[in-house]
């Protein structure tokens, strides 16, 4: 081989043209670039360059100008010969599978991370990439709403998946962090629907509890809705039951408690950052209709599908119309509306917390556990829960500077 490959790593304080000065050189030898890759961390560079190059006097000539050109620059070059069986052994690892793995919390410690990437080594996976996901914090000031992200982009064959994610699972457990594992594959670039649970998930209560409180009935209805959000019982009969403890209650009881309606931390940060990126939003509720629309108009949703009222002469009257919306009826909306757009399924994602809504976490794309009950998060793709709705944005692959440029 009349040829040699070369691989030039490049350290030191980040300065305006350095790559275009250093280009500038392997151009001038007729270089061939194979790679590149930089990153810069508080303004500390770190670029590498992989560059196949004529042997001989050229070679010798282009590593003796570019260690000039690092002088005159202020940085450290180091050069490292590759051989070629070393290199089509590179090549050969991009057919390997791709996955994306997010680590989310209000603070990110080394404990979290060694214990991820743990994993990720004795799965003999390899690291290709780590970007943070937030913005800078601030060390003097004191942030009002936390949030740490991460994402590592990772390479290799996984034999057992679910295994890797009990790993992580329980990691989120151990130390209170976040662990989202995604296939990055062309549908995870191109979700185009969200579909939200309601109640616990875009706003911060259960809605039927709310009315039986109203009602004088709040202990019975809690008790019936505690049990139905654990899978303890069939939702629809559940609604049945509590349905009937709300007749009577005046429609004006309604209103007042729409207008009340504690909204989810981050749920307008995320329905603003998804609209201005061309997501649909639809809203699959085991709640109310009455709450739903209110909700879509306020946060600028697209669907809302959800149970009906019965209202007669101002007052509810215990019963409902058309069908009940359970946890199969969701995913088959899910499914619905995703039809009704021309999108794969799996370019959707759901987002819930109760067992009614495992049916669409595990038929989207992408499920997400919200703040859920535990047998929810153990039988989701994912969860999140320890910041606001909007570190679905994290899981999207989204950074801060993506969103706050929105503001």
């Amino acid at each position: 081989m009349d040829k040699e490959i070369i691989l030039l790593n490049i350290s030191g304080q980040d300065k305006p043209g350095l790559t275009s000065a250093l280009t500038n050189v392997l151009s001038e030898y007729g270089a061939k670039i194979l790679d590149i890759g930089q990153a810069n961390i508080h303004d500390t560079l770190s670029l590498g360059m992989m560059f196949e190059i004529k042997k001989g006097e050229q070679s010798a000539a282009v590593l003796k100008d570019l260690l000039f050109k690092s002088y005159e620059l202020g940085i450290q070059a180091e050069f490292n010969p590759i051989s070629l069986v070393d290199y089509e052994k590179w090549v050969t690892l991009q057919g390997k599978d791709r996955y994306i793995i997010t680590i989310l919390g209000e603070k990110l410690e080394a404990k979290q991370i060694s214990e991820v990437t743990k994993v990720i080594s004795d799965k003999n996976l390899n690291i290709d990439a780590i970007k943070r996901l937030t913005g800078r914090l601030s060390l003097v000031k004191e942030e009002e709403y936390p949030r740490a992200s991460i994402q590592l982009s990772i390479r290799g064959k996984i034999d057992c998946k679910v295994g890797l994610t009990e790993k992580f699972m329980q990691i989120s457990q151990d130390l209170d962090v976040d662990i989202a594992f995604q296939e990055d594959n062309i549908y995870r670039r191109n979700r185009r629907l969200v579909c939200f649970d309601m109640d616990s998930t875009l706003i911060q209560t259960e809605v039927i509890d709310e009315l039986a409180e109203r009602a004088g009935v709040g202990d019975k209805v809690k008790a019936i809705t505690e049990s139905a959000m654990n899978g303890e019982i069939d939702f629809k009969e559940s609604f049945k039951q509590r349905m009937k403890l709300l007749k009577g209650l005046s429609e004006d009881v309604l209103h007042d408690i729409a207008v009340n309606l504690p909204i989810t931390k981050g749920a307008s940060r995320l329905m603003d950052t998804l609209k201005s990126y061309g997501f649909k939003t639809a809203i699959l509720s085991g709640g109310f209709t009455y709450f739903g629309n209110y909700l879509k108009d306020q946060l600028g949703m697209d669907y809302v599908y959800a149970n009906q009222l019965e209202i007669k002469d101002g007052v509810l009257t215990g019963n409902y119309l058309g069908e009940i919306v359970d946890g199969a009826k969701k995913a088959e909306y899910l499914k619905e509306i995703a039809q009704k757009l021309d999108i794969n399924i799996s370019q959707t994602i759901a987002v819930g917390d109760g067992a009614n809504d495992l049916g669409m976490l595990n038929v989207a794309g992408l499920g997400i556990a919200f703040h859920a009950k535990p047998t929810v998060k153990d039988n989701a793709q994912n969860s999140i829960s320890s910041i606001g709705l909007d570190g679905v944005l994290y899981l999207l692959g989204y950074h801060d500077r993506h969103i706050d440029l929105l503001d």
